[in-house]
C-alpha cells in the first residue's frame, strides 16, 4: 500500500489496474489447461515414463500459480466487501499461507525444469543406458526430493519474507538456476551437433537423434516462456525490497497487476507447448474428447 501511494505521489506513472474477471478467465484457463495435462499422462501408460512424469511436475507448479492468483483476488474482494481486514491475525496467516504456495510455485517451476533438462540431457548422451540411468523410481524419489525441499522452502520464505537474508537467497537462486540450465543447454547443443555429424551414416541413430533434439529444442521454448512470465516479478520483489522509494523503481512497481498476470499466461501457454510438441499427447486428448462424446 506504502509503495503504491508513494508511486503515484511522486513519478507520473499512474496504477495500471487489471479486472479481476480477467484474473479469474485466465487463472480458470490454467487450471483446466494444466489438469488436462494430468489426467492425459494418468490415462494413458505409454506416457508413464520419466520425461512425462517431470512434465507432470512442471504442469502441477502452473496450476499452484494460477490458483495463487485466484485466491489472493478472492481474498482481495473479500477485504473491498468489509468481510475481512487487511491487518488482522487470521488475514496475516491466509496471507502467509498464499504466499507460501506462490513461492512453491516458482520453486517447483525452476526445479521441474531442471530436471527436465536434465532428463534431456541424458536421453541424447546416454540414450542406450538412459533406461539404466533414468528409472521410473529414481524419477518419483528425485520429484519427491524436489516437493519436500520445495515445500519447506517456501514456508520459510513466506515466515521471513521481510528479512533481507530471504529475499535475496530467493531473488538470486532465479537467476543462478536459470543460468545453470543455460549452460547445460549450450553444452546440450554443441555435443549434440558433433555427435550429429558422427552418425550421420546411420539413419535409426539420426532418426534418434531428431527426436531428441526435438525434445530438447521444446525444453528451450519452456524456458524461454518461464523467463518472460515469471522475470518481471521477480525484478518487482528487488525493487520493492531494495529501492521502493526510487521514483523509477516505483514507476516500475505501477504495472504489478500486468506481472502477475504474465505468470497465469504461463500457465497458460506451457499446456499448449506439451500439446502442440508431443504427438502422444495429441492422440490422447483425441482419444479423451471422442471418449466423452
Amino acid at each position: 500500500e506504502n509503495i503504491s501511494d508513494f508511486s503515484l505521489n511522486s513519478t507520473d506513472c499512474t496504477q495500471v489496474v487489471v479486472p479481476e474477471e480477467v484474473f479469474f478467465t485466465v487463472a480458470a484457463a490454467g487450471i483446466l489447461e494444466n489438469l488436462l495435462i494430468l489426467v492425459a499422462v494418468v490415462r494413458n501408460k505409454n506416457l508413464h515414463l520419466p520425461m512425462y512424469f517431470f512434465i507432470c511436475s512442471l504442469a502441477i507448479s502452473d496450476m499452484l500459480g494460477s490458483l495463487y492468483k485466484t485466491l489472493e483476488n478472492i481474498f482481495i474482494i473479500l477485504c473491498k466487501m468489509g468481510y475481512l481486514t487487511r491487518h488482522g491475525d487470521f488475514e496475516k496467516k491466509l496471507d502467509d499461507a498464499m504466499d507460501s504456495m506462490f513461492i512453491l510455485s516458482l520453486l517447483g517451476s525452476i526445479f521441474s525444469l531442471l530436471a527436465i533438462a536434465a532428463d534431456r540431457y541424458i536421453t541424447i548422451f546416454y540414450a542406450l543406458r538412459y533406461h539404466n540411468i533414468m528409472t521410473l523410481r529414481r524419477a518419483l524419489v528425485i520429484l519427491a526430493i524436489i516437493w519436500t525441499f520445495c515445500a519447506g522452502s517456501s514456508i520459510a520464505i513466506a515466515l521471513f519474507s521481510y528479512e533481507a537474508a530471504t529475499v535475496i537467497p530467493f531473488t538470486i537462486l532465479f537467476p543462478l538456476m536459470m543460468f545453470f540450465i543455460l549452460c547445460l543447454y549450450v553444452h546440450m547443443f554443441l555435443l549434440a551437433r558433433s555427435h550429429a555429424r558422427m552418425i550421420a551414416s546411420l539413419p535409426t541413430s539420426t532418426v534418434h537423434q531428431k527426436t531428441n533434439m526435438k525434445g530438447a529444442i521444446t525444453l528451450t521454448i519452456f524456458l524461454g516462456v518461464f523467463l518472460c512470465c515469471w522475470a518481471p516479478f521477480v525484478l518487482h520483489i528487488l525493487l520493492a525490497r531494495f529501492c521502493p522509494h526510487n521514483p523509477y523503481c516505483a514507476c516500475y512497481m505501477s504495472i504489478f497487476h500486468v506481472n502477475g498476470t504474465l505468470i497465469m499466461c504461463n500457465a497458460i501457454i506451457d499446456p499448449i507447448i506439451f500439446a502442440f510438441r508431443s504427438p502422444e499427447l495429441r492422440s490422447t486428448f483425441k482419444k479423451m474428447f471422442y471418449c466423452s462424446r
